[in-house]
């Protein structure tokens, strides 16, 4: 059960806690509340399905945000039998805020990049929350790079509200990084696989997202801006971030509508960060069946539908965000 509580998830919790207690109460009285706890557990999951299965544009983004979802560290142990991290961009130095290296999945090579959070505050500050500096994407262009020369194919993880925009990343040069980890991507002799498993933030998520094939998993979002920038720019007020998240059409429903996106991966009722085992297994029986498939496309198709999917992006959608 998850220790950070979302306001509009309170009342689950609060059930879920007394019929804890309840049956805390019934062993130490050695009484029967069977029928009680029954009756009470069939509340529970009919509340979670009221909570779970009508949310809000916003409450998709908190979801997303939930610092108690698997991060890509955890993706990483679960799908890979053996996994090697590799550092640096032989340039600066290495940036701890993505991970990269090489993996075994299902005795598949591959070569795996994503964006890492950390799991506490200490982590989150060494990983920048997330936040990548360019010698973060010059380490992920490499990687791409090297797989293309030894016929692995890539697989992207992406979580990050965007990337960093301090003066040093300026300095050195972040939007021609993200720039070409953009064209590397799309141009790579080899299969690509993205995943969008929490926040999608602007260039800093596109930098690692240009692939054959995009997933979403349910409760991930994808945006060219933060609800709350958005807010402040358009209504010189943040607080109305609810309000922009409406705007943005940024949920994996929205997206596959405009088909800015290739599938979305279900999440258990409630979100990965109540039920994270259940997470990872669909993430990876997801993953697997899409690697199996683009590696046995011929790189000439991939190269071929990649550069028409990403030419065409935007083409059906019309002002007011609808689909054509």
């Amino acid at each position: 059960m998850a220790n950070f509580l979302l306001e509009f998830e309170k009342p689950l919790v609060e059930l879920e806690n007394k019929i804890s207690d309840l049956k805390r109460f019934a062993e130490e009285k050695n009484i029967d509340v069977s029928r009680e706890l029954e009756l009470l557990s069939a509340r529970a999951q009919q509340l979670a399905k009221e909570i779970y299965q009508n949310l809000t544009p916003w409450q998709r983004v908190l979801l997303a945000r939930h610092p108690e979802r698997p991060n890509t560290r955890d993706y990483i142990n679960y799908l890979c039998d053996d996994f090697i991290e590799l550092k640096g961009d032989r340039r600066f130095g290495d940036d701890p805020s993505i991970i990269g290296g090489i993996g075994i999945i299902e005795n598949i090579p591959v070569t795996i990049v994503g964006n890492l959070k950390g799991k506490d505050t200490k982590e989150n500050i060494m990983r920048n929350f997330g936040m990548a500096h360019p010698e973060g994407y010059r380490k992920a262009i490499r990687l791409f790079k090297q797989a293309e020369k030894f016929g692995r194919p890539v697989l992207t993880f992406i979580d990050t509200p965007g990337a960093f925009c301090g003066i040093g990343a300026e300095e050195r040069g972040q939007f021609q990084a993200i720039a070409e980890a953009i064209a590397t991507l799309i141009s790579l002799k080899t299969p690509v696989l993205a995943v969008i498993t929490g926040e999608g933030g602007s260039g800093g998520a596109l930098a690692l997202a240009a692939g054959d094939k995009l997933l979403m998993l349910e409760n991930a979002v994808f945006s060219v801006i933060a609800p709350e920038s958005f807010a402040a720019i358009l209504w010189k007020d943040s607080s109305r971030a609810q309000e922009a998240s409406e705007l943005l059409k940024l949920t994996s429903e929205h997206l596959l509508e405009f088909g800015l996106i290739d599938g979305i991966i279900p999440e258990p009722l409630g979100g990965a960060h109540r039920n994270p085992a259940e997470t990872l297994k669909a993430v990876k029986e997801e993953v697997v069946k899409n690697l199996q498939i683009l590696k046995e496309t011929p790189v000439e198709e991939l190269l071929r539908k990649r550069f028409q999917r990403y030419r065409s992006i935007g083409s059906g959608i019309v002002e007011g965000g609808v689909s054509l």
